[in-house]
């Protein structure tokens, strides 16, 4: 589903609810590049240091924006069963009251986004606006302050002319009387109702429907009555509300401390924390530390699927599509009943009838599922596991306490169906390194948690020698 400027105030609500039900998050970007040519020796090699790593990545990202957000909320709707909705939300940088932000294309990917259909339209003339908390920050002190700045060349222009038209007609005008500004968009109703306020003390306005703003003549003392108004639409509060735009969205999900799921996300993380939190920090520890604190459950499907290649026959496949396709196949990962249920909802559906790479919710949706494939395909090789063929069977299995996890989102899930999985997780996955993600890779254990599929009851009866402690 496609969702731009116009519409997102409306769906917020609804993805306020849905977020807060959600099993888990797909996250998938799109951007106007990769890396950085600004720099000399910019490009990532595989000899880079964590730090080294992070210190190029967050070049790139303070030169480069976000085009499109993928979020992929997957649901449970029973034990087995997840539904998805699968988002795309257009993004441009806010003009509202702030500094003019400068957007920097790479000219390899934009050809690759125009390959792939991206629609440069949505971008440039609906995409939500989004600032971090330090540009918050400037923008409400210029509204106590009283010193709006129009940013937008094309609102400057509008916003001359209503003073003209303004200025001409309250001349003659009586107090009471009303004079209607027509075909405004959103951003310049704003903008024109916070110019004219701040540039003359006689006049109150107030937006009507259709893009309309009226302004009216009043006595200085009906205005500071006005401006005490609830009911004023431009209350700092609101605003500030509007000014924020996705970043909304982004502080429900950070409120909501769901498991994050994404494919070689570093630099999605990075960009996250730039564009809606605050400018990435010159330090990789503590750019790591903010983003442990925003999303304490991070999966990278990428070094998930990298992991699993040491025990099973899985083709050494990166691309996420291929990943997903590969998880898909019957010869590596057989249908049975512990298979998990992936639904699209019909506002997603179109995702189920063809591919659609490189849009960010389809990007999204893959992500999840590829988090619940990988997970049905350990289950499905545990019986083995527990058998003996790599656990002897009088080997006590290693449980591990939840507490080192800590996790309120584990909160009243079962513990049966997580025992399974900690013998072949303490030996695959917490020795795993990676100094391309930030990720604390001990973590991706997690992965196996977050679903709900249980084994056999042969296999139950063999495994649960021991359970977890909440």
């Amino acid at each position: 589903m496609d969702v731009g400027a116009a519409d997102f105030a409306r769906c917020l609500p609804c993805l306020r609810d849905r977020v807060g039900r959600a099993a888990f998050l797909g996250l998938d970007m799109e951007f106007t590049g990769l890396h950085s040519a600004f720099s000399q020796n910019n490009q990532p090699s595989l000899f880079d240091s964590p730090a080294e790593r992070y210190q190029k990545v967050r070049q790139s990202v303070q030169r480069f924006t976000i085009t499109q957000l993928g979020l992929a909320i997957f649901s449970e709707e029973n034990s087995n069963k997840y539904l998805v909705h699968s988002y795309n939300f257009f993004l441009f940088p806010s003009t509202l009251g702030v500094t003019d932000a400068e957007l920097t294309l790479s000219a390899s990917s934009i050809q690759f986004l125009s390959h792939y259909g991206f629609d440069f339209n949505k971008f440039l003339k609906d995409g939500i606006p989004y600032m971090n908390e330090l540009q918050e920050k400037i923008l409400s002190q210029r509204l106590l302050e009283g010193s709006w700045k129009v940013c937008s060349a094309l609102n400057m222009d509008v916003v001359k002319k209503a003073i003209d038209e303004v200025t001409c007609w309250i001349a003659a005008a009586k107090e009471g009387d009303t004079v209607i500004l027509q075909d405004l968009s959103d951003s310049q109703m704003l903008d024109v109702q916070l110019v004219l306020r701040q540039a003359l003390q006689n006049v109150w306005t107030q937006p009507l429907g259709d893009n309309e703003v009226m302004v009216k003549k009043v006595s200085p003392q009906r205005r500071r009555l006005l401006e005490s108004s609830s009911h004023d639409s431009c209350r700092k509060e609101l605003i500030l509300t509007s000014a924020r735009g996705f970043t909304n969205l982004f502080q429900i999900i950070v409120k909501a401390k769901k498991p994050l799921v994404g494919h070689n996300m570093l630099m999605d993380l990075c960009h996250l924390h730039d564009k809606f939190y605050n400018p990435l920090p010159e330090s990789y520890e503590e750019f790591k530390r903010n983003i442990h604190h925003l999303f304490p459950v991070l999966i990278d499907t990428k070094t998930v699927t990298k992991s699993i290649w040491k025990n099973y026959q899985f083709p050494r496949v990166s691309n996420l599509l291929e990943v997903y396709e590969v998880l898909c196949s019957s010869d590596l990962n057989p249908m049975d009943p512990t298979c998990p249920v992936i639904a699209l909802a019909s506002d997603s559906a179109r995702y189920a009838e063809k591919k659609s790479p490189h849009e960010a919710a389809y990007d999204a949706f893959l992500c999840g599922s590829v988090l619940l494939k990988s997970a049905h395909l350990l289950l499905c090789r545990l019986t083995e596991i527990f058998l003996g063929k790599i656990f002897p069977a009088d080997t006590p299995l290693p449980w591990l306490s939840m507490s080192e996890v800590g996790h309120g989102w584990m909160k009243g899930r079962s513990t049966r169906s997580y025992s399974l999985f900690v013998a072949l997780i303490l030996g695959d996955f917490q020795t795993t390194n990676s100094f391309c993600s930030p990720i604390d890779l001990s973590m991706s254990f997690v992965f196996c948690m977050i679903t709900n599929i249980t084994l056999s009851c042969r296999s139950l009866s063999i495994a649960t020698g021991g359970t977890l402690r909440m």
